[in-house]
């Protein structure tokens, strides 16, 4: 069932991996960068030294679960746009949302409802788009 690995299409991944990095210097440096950090606690403070972890880190993780929902579509034999955005939104709900809200729920967030409110809703968004991209183009 999971041997599709030469079955992706492997320009699809690497598509939806670029939409979701773009979106997330969008979401994250415009949309959201006041709001997160009040979320963390951290408003008027100057924002923390970036690191080769803080840099590439989001970028592999973010290539790591569109690499996995691209195995999982080949695998669930996902073809039609409207199940991919069901697809999407049961992976960025039922998986990343919770997780979201989960990580944040512990004693080093102040406004743990709060970060998971500002940050679940952009990994549902990239969840539906890598979907739709990655079944569009299979």
């Amino acid at each position: 069932m999971f041997s599709v690995l030469a079955d992706i299409n492997w320009l699809a991944v690497v598509i939806a991996a670029v939409a979701s990095i773009v979106l997330a210097g969008l979401w994250f440096a415009v949309v959201i960068a006041k709001p997160y950090a009040v979320a963390l606690g951290r408003e008027g403070a100057p924002a923390p030294a970036q690191t080769a972890v803080t840099a590439a880190g989001p970028l592999v993780c973010l290539t790591v679960t569109v690499l996995t929902s691209a195995v999982l579509v080949e695998a669930l034999d996902v073809t039609g746009l409207g199940d991919a955005v069901v697809f999407g939104l049961l992976v960025g709900v039922g998986y990343l949302g919770a997780m979201t809200f989960q990580i944040a729920i512990n004693p080093n967030f102040p406004r743990p409802l709060y970060y998971g409110v500002l940050n679940a809703p952009f990994f549902v968004v990239t969840s539906v788009l890598s979907s739709v991209v990655l079944v569009a183009m299979r």
